[in-house]
């Protein structure tokens, strides 16, 4: 949208580093049992949860990674039993991932101990003037990521 491209790579650099180490943290304020697993295979699964049973190319495109990065994701998850396939009823030539009341069960703890951490961390130290920006962020991020160029 600008014709100056170093704000713009100044801002990447920047938004990269920052999600990094915010990343990481998260991941350290995580329950104990899930550091086992990589964040690839929990965003995975925490997609599924949500949004309910899908193809690995669906998967794949959704995460933004290749089917063969996906196709490694889902054999961890399997193997663990968090995931589980079925035909698809409407064509029988695809399968889909359902996750396991296991991978229920994973998904819904590990949210809780990341989201206290990070609610504490925010209410101890933004003003409500910052609040309000990091939901636009937030907001902004989303935007970001779902872009195709």
């Amino acid at each position: 949208m600008t014709s100056d491209p170093r704000p713009a790579a100044e801002a990447a650099a920047q938004l990269m580093t920052a999600m990094t180490r915010l990343r990481a943290r998260l991941r350290t304020e995580s329950a104990p049992d899930d550091r086992q697993w990589a964040w690839s295979q929990l965003t995975t699964l925490s997609r599924i949860v949500k949004e309910g049973p899908a193809t690995a190319s669906e998967l794949a495109h959704a995460e933004h990674v290749r089917r063969q990065s996906m196709a490694e994701t889902l054999v961890a998850l399997r193997a663990a039993g968090l995931v589980s396939t079925t035909k698809d009823p409407s064509d029988g030539r695809k399968t889909l991932i359902h996750a396991t009341s296991e991978g229920r069960a994973l998904i819904e703890t590990i949210p809780a101990a990341r989201v206290a951490w990070l609610g504490g961390a925010i209410e101890a130290q933004l003003r409500a003037d910052e609040r309000e920006t990091l939901l636009k962020a937030a907001a902004i991020m989303n935007r970001i990521a779902d872009i195709d160029i």
